[in-house]
């Protein structure tokens, strides 16, 4: 895969392409608008805008006017390839060097567009071809495999739903903060407890402790029900 210039790709290509990746898991349409793109890579819908058309000259995207845009197959596999990168480097840095999880997420972010093929490989085998990252996001294989997994959003759970804590964003260092503050950690088996009105917050039993969590905390945070 090699570095973002090996690869024949910008660094803000790679970022895009990844960032459209995000967006469409969450689109129930698949198509991502320039709006929201915007809005995640905090940059102005102009500049999204024109990005969007770089990416579809390359082929890395298609673009609908007014519906938005989504990869084609050689525009995921650039984000799949970065994908790989970032989570391998997130686990590398928490597992082998003790960075904590909630700052291996901006460590990443700056290497990852520099991390050579044979660093790449060799960061793999020394993680024994990890499929998770510290955050329960799945990383890519070799191949640009992926594997998303079947989980909820816990904002989106009703009273007595069960199941396990295995995904987290990693967007938000605080929010990863908040989590080990509270000892609630991945793995962790959970049961909705209650729903207040007006869109409010869960209270969800995580073994003999009551936790009252909502807002963003809540949508980010991914269960596997069962």
């Amino acid at each position: 895969m090699g570095t973002a210039s090996e690869r024949g790709h910008s660094s803000a290509v790679e970022d895009y392409a990844k960032a459209i990746y995000a967006l469409q898991l969450r689109s129930p349409t698949d198509t991502v608008t320039t709006n929201a793109l915007a809005e995640r890579l905090e940059v102005t819908p102009a500049s999204a805008s024109a990005m969007v058309k770089r990416l579809a000259d390359a082929g890395l995207v298609e673009h609908v006017p007014y519906r938005g845009v989504t990869l084609t197959d050689p525009g995921r596999r650039v984000a799949l390839e970065v994908i790989r990168h970032h989570r391998l480097l997130e686990l590398y840095l928490a597992e082998h060097l003790g960075v904590p999880w909630d700052r291996v997420h901006e460590e990443a972010e700056a290497l990852e567009h520099v991390l050579s093929e044979d660093l790449e490989r060799r960061i793999a085998a020394k993680l024994c071809e990890p499929t998770h990252d510290p955050h329960g996001d799945p990383i890519p294989s070799s191949d640009l495999r992926i594997d998303e997994g079947d989980t909820a959003a816990l904002g989106d759970l009703q009273p007595g739903s069960t199941g396990r804590f295995v995904r987290v964003s990693d967007e938000d260092p605080e929010m990863l903060r908040y989590l080990d503050g509270r000892g609630i950690h991945l793995g962790d088996r959970l049961e909705v407890v209650e729903r207040q009105p007006f869109e409010g917050p869960l209270v969800v039993r995580f073994a003999d402790r009551l936790e009252t969590l909502g807002g963003r905390l809540a949508e980010a945070m991914r269960i596997e029900l069962g």
